[in-house]
């Protein structure tokens, strides 16, 4: 392991996150911790808090919450100090993120332009204090905004991991193709997501549009040795309770299952907006007995999940490539799930996973039944899983690609302050 830089004005690296740690963005900080592993400095801000108390953190997450810059904990104070120091130090940037800014909103929504603008700020301060000269934000969400905002007002280097499909949802709410343009590079997590930036961006821009997907470390996850123990075939799902998730429709094809008297017990694993609607749909369907809410779980409860799982579902009606997915292949389960977005490079029907068509109860119940019913094919479907995550989806191979990538960005390696 290479050490990590520590001395400011060596050419170090910031982050910026929308809420860090967080339980459903695990995959950031295992970046953040390989890169520096590979002896990059990261430092991170985080807009808001963590999604929760430390009692319910991993040992690695309350490391990185006590170490990261928190935005809104720093408060009106904070808020202050940053566009005095801004303005006394960089006022010609600081008008111009403000001009920007203002670009950014109509009406009301430039109160909203105005924060963001007030955040760059303190992240432009941050970074000048710590010698950060490039700024990398995951999401191309309001975050990205405020990395757009950072780099007109101090000049850091800007780049962006692109994710899809919420980005490309409201392209225009989001101007997306303003912040690609801002961007000095781009990085997408799946082909799918390339060619849609692609779509929004000039050819001028293309270049920039960087593929580096995700990964998980295979030897973190252990497949299950030995026989299953009896009863129903365990099911699990992993995700927020949202509509896009598609767990109502699970939970339809659970009931299908059910009138065709297969045994089966469904472990849904998160929370969200849908949690009620969820809950209404187990009792109307009467799968009280079959269903558990297990509720928000850290990694390591996750994994504990994945060990007593025998196939996990995640039937989306968008994604851009869920690394839940690979952590349950790598973790010898196999997966039902839908073609959409960038699923398909993942996973091959009825090579290394089976698929399901969107939104479609019926297909999602005969693939589901297929995967209660046939204990051989669970299991040649969890060893190709698991060969896929290790020969294309592996973490450390692809941070070192997203190493490389960051370390052609000048002002990573650049002398002196900001």
């Amino acid at each position: 392991m290479k050490p990590a830089t520590t001395v400011p004005g060596a050419g170090g690296l910031a982050y910026l996150v929308s809420r860090y740690p967080s339980v459903s963005h695990t995959f950031i900080l295992r970046e953040v911790l390989g890169l520096r592993a590979l002896g990059l400095r990261v430092d991170v801000a985080s807009v808001n808090p963590p999604d929760r108390g430390t009692a319910q953190m991993t040992p690695d997450e309350r490391v990185e919450a006590a170490a990261a810059y928190g935005l809104k904990q720093h408060g009106v104070r904070g808020a202050l100090a940053a566009l005095g120091w801004a303005a006394a130090t960089r006022p010609l940037g600081l008008l111009r993120a403000l001009g920007q800014a203002l670009a950014l909103g109509r009406g009301l929504k430039r109160v909203y332009a105005l924060a963001y603008a007030v955040e760059a700020a303190m992240v432009a301060r941050w970074m000048c204090r710590r010698g950060l000269r490039h700024l990398h934000v995951h999401f191309g969400n309001e975050a990205a905004a405020v990395g757009v905002l950072v780099k007109a007002l101090s000049g850091a280097g800007l780049s962006l991991t692109i994710h899809g499909p919420d980005e490309f949802d409201d392209v225009p709410g989001q101007h997306l193709r303003a912040k690609i343009s801002a961007a000095d590079g781009v990085v997408c997590i799946s082909q799918f997501g390339r060619s849609q930036l692609m779509r929004l961006a000039a050819p001028a821009h293309w270049a920039k549009l960087q593929l580096c997907r995700l990964g998980v470390d295979p030897a973190r996850f252990t497949p299950r040795a030995g026989a299953r123990d009896a009863g129903p075939v365990r099911l699990l799902c992993v995700g927020r309770l949202t509509p896009a998730k598609g767990q109502l429709l699970l939970l339809q094809a659970c009931a299908e299952l059910q009138r065709q008297a297969l045994p089966f017990a469904l472990t849904l694993v998160g929370d969200g907006p849908d949690r009620a609607c969820l809950e209404q749909a187990v009792h109307r369907h009467g799968l009280q007995q079959q269903v558990r809410f297990a509720g928000p779980l850290n990694q390591s409860e996750v994994q504990a999940e994945l060990a007593h799982a025998d196939a996990f579902v995640l039937p989306s009606l968008a994604e851009g490539i869920p690394v839940v997915l690979m952590e349950a292949m790598a973790s010898g389960v196999p997966c039902v799930t839908c073609p959409v977005n960038g699923i398909p490079e993942l996973i091959e029907h009825g090579v290394n996973g089976l698929l399901a068509t969107p939104g479609d109860v019926q297909a999602l119940t005969v693939q589901l039944r297929r995967v209660v019913e046939d204990a051989s094919l669970r299991r040649r479907l969890a060893v190709q899983g698991r060969t896929k995550v290790e020969q294309h989806f592996q973490l450390d191979r692809n941070v070192a690609r997203l190493a490389d990538i960051l370390r052609a960005f000048p002002a990573v390696n650049l002398q002196g302050g900001l």
